[in-house]
Order: structure tokens, then C-alpha cells, then sequence
């Protein structure tokens, strides 16, 4: 993802390039991060400390597209320098996901389990799918099934997790959440929303909401054909909290999208 980040980043003449941060142990430090992500050389060296700016610099915005253990260290230091930050990273702790709140009482940050604004367009329909139906005759019934590749560290993903929980909010405080099903279960409960991780091959991400109803059903499909989507959203967003000159917050995709409920 961070080579794409940086490959669709030096294509864009909106923005400049001034750091590559890897970590300590990378093979790729000292090389061009352009080169490393197959474009032309960006002048700018992979490194494992974050850019000294001089004063003179400003509209700095940071992306973090990495790994869980190197969130704690990103968010330090963009509120150590005052930088917006763009967190693209999943898989976040209880306690990562509490110190990126404290971190945006001083810094705009926008955190999101996915980039997408294909995914974020169709957790709203989603949403609106659940406002509708929920007290249909007979019952809904939601299922969330997602696939990705066979490299990812978590599951669910945390994209389907959030497809989950904005549909809660319209269900019910008496919705469970329950992941898989195996042996003899039971009747499926009316409360319930599942959830089905599937890992296949290089799948870059795709998730599927079945609605079911007696007699009837709606299945919501999202699915990226590259990881490009991820990258272009994640700069859409630094790209925003820039133009808008945000303050200190907690933004969400929907927030950049301008589908916020706030």
C-alpha cells in the first residue's frame, strides 16, 4: 500500500513528496521510493526517521498505510510537529484506537477501516437498506460475508466490522454480533448479524451484505479489482484536511465524502 500510496501521490501534481518512512529493518532503506514503487526517481530516499521540514514548510499531512505496531510511533510524532494525519491502517487495539481520539484534541485526524468511497458509499446505503427494512414482516436478516488475500493478519476485516456496527446503530441496542456458525446451532435469532471471513489467493478486499427477508432478499456487493481505490482515498483525505483547513478532530471518510450525520 505504501508504494502505491507514493506512486499515485508523485502522479498527482497536487501534491509533493518530502518523506518515505519504513521500518528500522527494511530492505529498502536508502533506495528511491520512487523506484521501489515503479515509477521514476522522486528524489526522496526510504528512510526510518521522519523528514526534518524546515519552518518554511507547510500543508504537511501524513499517511500511515502500515502495520499496527508502527501506528503508536506515527501518531506521536504528528502531534509531537502539528501534522494532519491520514490513518489508513487496520487491525487497531482498543488502546490505539483511544490514543488516535486523544491525539485529535490536537491534530485533524481522519481515521477510516476503509479508504474506499466505493466501500464508505455503500455503508450508507447499507445503513438506509436497515432503516427500511428493519420491522419488515417476517424479519431481517443480516449477514456480512468479506474476502481478502490470503496474507491478511486480521478478521474480520475492520471494514466489515464497520459495515456491522453502522447497521447495529439502526437495528438495536439488543443486536449480537456472531462470527462463523458450527455444530448445531440453533434457529438463527432475529438480534443477529454474522460475520464470514473468507482468505483466498491476492483478493484485494470484497464485501458482500445479504439482506434476507421470507421471501425475498438484497445483496450488497463492494469489491476492488486493485488496491489503487485505497491509496486514491487515502490521499482524497489528506487532500481534504488540507483544502479545508480542518482543525483539531476525528474525521471519517464520511466526513471527506460529505455524508456525514454530524
Amino acid at each position: 500500500m505504501g508504494r502505491r500510496v507514493v506512486a499515485l501521490g508523485l502522479a498527482d501534481p497536487n501534491f509533493q513528496l518530502v518523506g518515505a518512512i519504513d521500518h528500522a529493518k527494511s530492505d529498502h532503506l536508502g533506495q528511491d521510493s520512487g523506484a521501489v514503487a515503479g515509477e521514476a526517481p522522486s528524489g526522496i530516499q526510504i528512510s526510518s526517521h521522519w523528514p526534518v521540514l524546515d519552518d518554511s514548510a507547510t500543508n504537511q499531512a501524513v499517511i500511515d498505510f502500515s502495520l499496527p505496531e508502527a501506528i503508536d510511533g506515527c501518531v506521536e510524532h504528528c502531534v509531537k510537529v502539528g501534522s494532519p494525519l491520514v490513518v489508513a491502517t487496520t487491525g487497531l487495539s482498543d488502546e490505539q484506537k483511544q490514543n488516535l481520539s486523544e491525539a485529535a484534541s490536537s491534530i485533524p485526524v481522519v481515521w477510516a477501516p476503509s479508504m474506499s468511497l466505493a466501500v464508505n458509499l455503500s455503508m450508507k446505503i447499507s445503513e438506509q437498506i436497515t432503516a427500511a427494512l428493519k420491522d419488515v414482516a417476517g424479519g431481517l436478516d443480516v449477514e456480512i460475508l468479506e474476502r481478502h488475500h490470503r496474507f491478511k493478519a486480521d478478521a474480520p476485516s475492520g471494514t466489515a466490522l464497520k459495515f456491522g456496527e453502522l447497521i447495529a446503530g439502526q437495528l438495536g441496542e439488543s443486536t449480537t454480533h456472531v462470527h462463523g456458525r458450527e455444530g448445531h446451532t440453533g434457529a438463527r435469532t432475529r438480534e443477529e448479524i454474522g460475520y464470514h471471513a473468507i482468505r483466498v489467493g491476492d483478493n484485494p478486499g470484497e464485501h458482500t451484505i445479504v439482506f434476507g427477508m421470507l421471501g425475498e432478499k438484497i445483496e450488497l456487493n463492494v469489491a476492488a479489482s486493485n488496491r489503487d481505490c485505497y491509496a486514491s482515498g487515502a490521499l482524497a483525505a489528506a487532500k481534504w484536511l488540507i483544502h479545508q483547513n480542518k482543525g483539531p478532530g476525528l474525521y471519517s471518510m464520511f466526513d471527506v465524502l460529505g455524508m456525514s450525520n454530524n
